[in-house]
């Protein structure tokens, strides 16, 4: 045996860096006589050791994580590593599995950084390494900070803090019983694929939200909007309460097909962002086209064919369903529906209740809630209105786009 001098000390630490570089995590083991053997160890039993040698662990990363960080990474999802691991061992892994190491911090240097400090380094930061509990939550708080929506994949006693301190806590069904009660989410499958499918199918679904929330915001302002006016000016009811009542249920069963529509690749290519201005300009935007067109039909049944009360209701009932039924293939999709066809299943709600809405008044069950067949020359008027519609509805929608920044 010899003095554990400042040489070997050297020459120990070189040996861990080296094996930390080859992804090894690394316990030193040591040994001293005298103590008891199953008597409890105490601080004054770790002086005088003796130095004994290292024990490698080597835990590969499975082969379907670099695939899916690098899908993460296409759909523009920044990961990061935050553990407290040896920071040579974490970059290791980190080129194992293709993810480039933009800078890394320990957990001496967070301890040196304040909360701007910290901030302003954490976005370039890839690897956090040897850093405590405390220290994790500080840097997802400033990731936070930073506007960035911030997902934590933990599964240890020590991650339930960051599990809560994320926007999103996400652990694995075999994780402590503490992570799984902190997280939002549990993986069934130990995969990061997993989370790559999660994120898509969270845009897709956001995506069919946001559809529902402009068809219907639009929809109501403008028949709102419509019916203040007409109830201003017409002698009598625009439109039956019982009509009110048909029109609000065959537009609901169209929309129930928005969920299973599909989604434009633009759509899920990058995070997409709420913005409550955006959905209020929408609304304003579209709902006065939607009234523009009401004001419209109102004056080629009143002036152009001389409508009495009957008439005018079952027109504008025909007008006013078609058009905001047909309207989502419209604002459905940034292109055309030829670019971006619906599903089936849209498809199929949606047509249905325009016919039932054009073929009810021509049928016996039509009388029952106040209608009358309009005439052939009503017809063409009101499909004419309805395509002029539609057309200046996808010129309106494609400026719009173009000019908001909008899911």
């Amino acid at each position: 045996m010899r003095a554990l001098d400042t040489a070997a000390r050297d020459a120990l630490q070189a040996r861990v860096d080296a094996l930390g570089e080859e992804g090894f995590r690394v316990l030193g083991v040591a040994w001293r006589e005298g103590l008891s053997p199953g008597a409890p160890a105490t601080l004054e039993d770790e002086a005088r050791l003796v130095f004994a040698g290292f024990v490698a662990f080597l835990d590969p990363p499975k082969q379907s994580a670099r695939p899916a960080l690098a899908a993460l990474a296409q759909a523009g999802i920044a990961v990061k590593v935050v553990t407290g691991d040896n920071a040579r061992v974490a970059v290791h892994v980190c080129r194992e599995l293709g993810l480039e190491v933009e800078d890394v911090l320990t957990g001496a240097e967070v301890a040196l950084l304040d909360d701007p400090g910290l901030r302003a380094r954490a976005g370039s930061t890839t690897v956090f390494a040897r850093v405590s509990p405390a220290q994790k939550g500080r840097i997802l708080r400033a990731l936070r900070q930073r506007r960035h929506v911030v997902g934590y994949l933990g599964d240890g006693i020590n991650d339930a803090p960051s599990l809560h301190e994320a926007d999103v806590g996400i652990s694995v069904a075999g994780a402590v019983d503490v992570a799984r009660e902190a997280a939002a989410l549990i993986l069934l499958r130990q995969e990061l694929g997993v989370l790559h499918d999660g994120v898509m199918e969270g845009r897709r679904t956001f995506g069919n939200v946001m559809k529902y929330i402009r068809m219907g915001t639009s929809s109501n302002f403008g028949n709102m909007l419509s019916m203040a006016v007409a109830s201003l000016v017409l002698p009598f009811l625009p439109m039956l309460p019982i009509q009110i009542l048909l029109n609000n249920l065959l537009y609901d069963v169209s929309e129930l097909a928005i969920p299973l529509d599909t989604v434009d690749a633009e759509q899920l290519e990058k995070p997409p962002r709420w913005d409550m201005r955006v959905v209020r300009l929408y609304m304003a935007v579209f709902g006065s086209l939607s009234s523009l067109f009401d004001a419209a039909t109102f004056a080629v049944l009143l002036r152009g064919f001389h409508a009495d009360a009957t008439l005018f209701q079952t027109g504008w009932f025909m007008e006013s369903l078609t058009t905001q039924v047909l309207v989502i293939f419209i604002i459905r999709t940034r292109g055309g529906p030829g670019r971006s066809p619906p599903s089936r299943w849209l498809l199929l709600s949606s047509l249905s209740m325009v016919m039932v809405a054009n073929v009810l008044p021509f049928t016996p069950l039509g009388a029952f809630f106040g209608f009358v067949a309009p005439p052939p020359r009503v017809l063409l008027s009101l499909a004419a209105l309805v395509v002029l519609y539609l057309l200046c509805a996808a010129l309106l929608n494609r400026w719009f786009l173009r000019r908001f920044s909008t899911a």
